[in-house]
């Protein structure tokens, strides 16, 4: 499970859309403005203990993202839940597909 700081930094990466954004700014943004006035390099141990995690990825320049969800293609996956159910109470027979859980938090979190 995710802290608290790891959260904040989570939830601020998963805003930029899979760009890499130095250690510097994700201290600046991540937490609020209070926080990295009192502590400006707060975030860097908190960012190391998450690339260790397999959580982030750093590029050569030391900026970090979220690691990409890996994609299964071996496996068939829903459109939308909504359309899951409404498959399943036609009666027919749709083995082979399952939901799609797209709950990113939970994926990083087993991490």
């Amino acid at each position: 499970m995710m802290d608290s700081e790891e959260r904040e930094i989570f939830f601020y990466l998963k805003e930029q859309d899979e760009q890499f954004v130095s250690a510097i700014a994700i201290c600046r943004h991540a937490g609020g403005k209070h926080k990295s006035r009192e502590k400006p390099d707060w975030a860097k141990p908190v960012l190391s203990r998450m690339f260790e995690r397999g959580i982030l990825e750093m590029n050569d320049s030391n900026s970090y993202r979220l690691r990409p969800i890996p994609v299964r293609s071996d496996t068939k996956q829903w459109v939308s839940p909504q359309i899951a159910s409404i498959l399943k109470r036609s009666g027919k027979n749709f083995e082979g597909f399952h939901e799609n859980p797209g709950d990113a938090e939970a994926y990083y979190d087993q991490l």
